[in-house]
């Protein structure tokens, strides 16, 4: 039997948001309602997240390339210097973009494609939280690795909150752990299905890595408004 579907309703914005479709309506938070839900999403918006998705592989060629020349080269250290920094400092406004985008396409909002760019105007707030979050988990992985990936799982949803209620840093990982309380469990069930479908999509001669990965993006947003949700009803 199927799940009964739930009417998104931010608790900070009891009307729709502007562009939205006012019947909207998110499966309760799980691993295989999120799957499906992402699923059906990506059917829809197919066009909108794979370009997102080929920027970002795009974007990756620059680190992975100079990490390759890099290696056994005199100039490594200052190439894996630059890798590191371009990492830190530039994927991070791009991959958060890109999640904005999801989001949206996922809640049924207009989406344009300039908005993948729309960190680089919340630029100082959007790498702050990427540092942040990044400490955080590698704190995490130092002590043992599983309270590593216990933190990751807490603060996974902590881009959303920066990109799309405008949060700051310290605000928007609270936030995320405070969301996520209860759902541990469920976004380590859908993370770890996600390197499964990652895999399997390398494993079909790399053309499968881009609905994979449009699959993985729109399935964790699905889930994030499914818990938001359920967290404003309880």
């Amino acid at each position: 039997m199927e799940k009964e579907e739930t009417t998104l309703v931010p608790e900070s914005d009891p009307a729709p948001r502007p562009g939205t479709q006012s019947a909207a309506t998110y499966p309760e938070p799980g691993v295989g309602s999120a799957l499906g839900s992402g699923w059906r999403k990506m059917q829809d918006n197919f066009l909108v997240f794979f370009l997102p998705v080929l920027v970002m592989v795009v974007m990756e060629i620059p680190f992975n390339q100079g990490m390759e020349r890099g290696d056994g080269d005199a100039f490594s250290p200052l190439l894996g210097l630059l890798g590191f920094a371009y990492r830190l400092l530039f994927m991070p406004v791009v991959n958060y973009g890109i999640d904005l985008v999801f989001l949206r396409g996922v809640r049924g909002d207009p989406v344009e494609m300039k908005s993948m760019f729309d960190g680089f105007h919340n630029y100082i707030n959007v790498v702050l939280t990427a540092l942040l979050v990044f400490g955080l988990v590698c704190i995490g992985f130092i002590a043992l690795v599983i309270p590593g990936i216990y933190v990751a799982c807490r603060l996974v949803f902590a881009s959303y909150l920066v990109m799309d209620e405008g949060m700051e840093p310290i605000a928007a990982v609270e936030a995320s752990w405070r969301i996520t309380r209860g759902h541990t469990w469920t976004i380590f069930l859908l993370g770890l299905t996600s390197f499964f479908l990652f895999v399997l999509g390398m494993i079909l001669l790399l053309v499968g890595v881009f609905p994979a990965i449009m699959w993985i993006k729109a399935s964790f947003a699905s889930l994030y408004l499914s818990i938001t949700r359920a967290d404003t009803t309880v």
